[in-house]
């Protein structure tokens, strides 16, 4: 008796025929797709003047990417290897602080991209802050400091952590008699500020020349700036040409730096919420900075998560935040619709649907902004 042929029995043959089919319909889209990235590769590696076309709004700030220029120290505070060396002693030491168990390192730890890896800092008697530590790599570059601008120098921003009651929770006062009761550190202060008496603005003076010593430069992306082709990878190509097209990341990330130095409500005001911080506004009181912080350098940024001035998100929620167009945020009664201080969300984050492969292509690229590890030894304190 013959039994009757079993209509699964050609499927091997059909599943082997359908997998030549992908196989061939695979090799002709990557044939298709190698002169693209090859021309972008080619084009990209021109002078950053003659890349192709970015998409930038009207309202942007914008200074096409590139290498990072010489670290410009300031009349009144002008560099010099000993101050720099003396302003790394103070900022790894603990000496400076009330409890003199906390540092400028505790939080901007070396270890950790110069910042400390939580969703908001610990202060003193471990209080928790309000806001994510930004890393100090590369701060000498910025135009203000501190997630809301309040300061225009790392020589003031040096003075606040320290005398910030839940940071380090000391006083011009107690610090300044703290380091001249060390003989070490007046030797040190007299020698280069030529002062017998150590006040707190020479303190916070040697802690900025220390921090505007803190630069990248040395990525994989600074690389192919300057000329070395195969130091992105394809996908790292095709995200760069997505951040300055698609993406739209240039609007806001852009220079050197990778920031405009700008500040924007990107819709994470939480306002009326829980975790509410009005931002810019704190330090303006102009309506229109409510929500508004300042744009954070995307150099290193794989190793400074987590990310946003509340330390909420990470790198792929950040993408994916943006891809969507950044929360919606409406008034929910006429009490809000008609609140002055009713955060307006900045009208260059709009939705991108950029596909999974857009996705990991911009991540790939903002890889390429890792710097390499520098193991930074704490000094000897005197």
């Amino acid at each position: 008796m013959t039994l009757p042929q079993s209509p699964f029995r050609k499927w091997p043959v059909l599943s082997a025929a359908a997998a030549l089919l992908i196989i061939g319909v695979r090799s002709l889209l990557l044939a298709v797709e190698a002169p693209g990235v090859a021309d972008l590769r080619a084009a990209y590696l021109k002078p950053p003047a003659e890349w192709p076309k970015p998409t930038i709004d009207a309202e942007a700030k914008f200074t096409e990417l590139g290498l990072l220029p010489p670290m410009e120290h300031p009349a009144d505070n002008p560099f010099s290897q000993e101050k720099a060396d003396l302003g790394k002693q103070l900022f790894f030491d603990p000496r400076l602080s009330g409890s003199q168990q906390i540092a400028c390192a505790s939080c901007h730890d070396p270890d950790l991209a110069w910042a400390d890896g939580r969703t908001a800092a610990f202060g003193h008697g471990r209080q928790v802050g309000q806001r994510n530590t930004p890393t100090v790599m590369n701060s000498g570059y910025s135009k203000s400091q501190f997630w809301d601008g309040r300061v225009y120098s790392l020589e003031s921003q040096a003075r606040m952590p320290i005398v910030n009651e839940i940071e380090m929770h000391s006083s011009p006062d107690a610090i300044a008699a703290a380091i001249n009761a060390i003989p070490g550190y007046r030797s040190q202060f007299k020698a280069i500020f030529g002062v017998d008496e150590v006040s707190f603005d020479e303190i916070a003076k040697a802690i900025a020349c220390f921090e505007r010593t803190i630069v990248g430069g040395r990525s994989d992306f600074d690389k192919f700036l300057k000329g070395d082709a195969d130091a992105l990878s394809d996908a790292a190509v095709r995200g760069l040409h997505i951040f300055r097209t698609t993406g739209r990341c240039l609007n806001c990330h852009n220079g050197p730096a990778l920031s405009d130095n700008e500040f924007h409500n990107i819709g994470l005001t939480y306002y009326g919420r829980k975790y509410e911080d009005l931002g810019r506004y704190k330090v303006t009181k102009n309506p229109a900075d409510v929500g508004k912080f300042k744009t954070p350098s995307l150099r290193n940024v794989t190793k400074t998560a987590p990310y946003m001035h509340n330390g909420f998100f990470e790198l792929d929620g950040v993408i994916n935040m943006y891809n969507g167009g950044g929360p919606n945020v409406q008034p929910k009664d006429e009490a809000q619709k008609n609140d002055p201080n009713f955060p307006v969300k900045s009208p260059m984050v709009r939705k991108l649907n950029l596909s999974a492969r857009d996705r990991a292509d911009l991540k790939a690229f903002l890889e390429s902004l890792e710097e390499p590890k520098l193991r930074v030894r704490p000094p000897e304190l005197p």
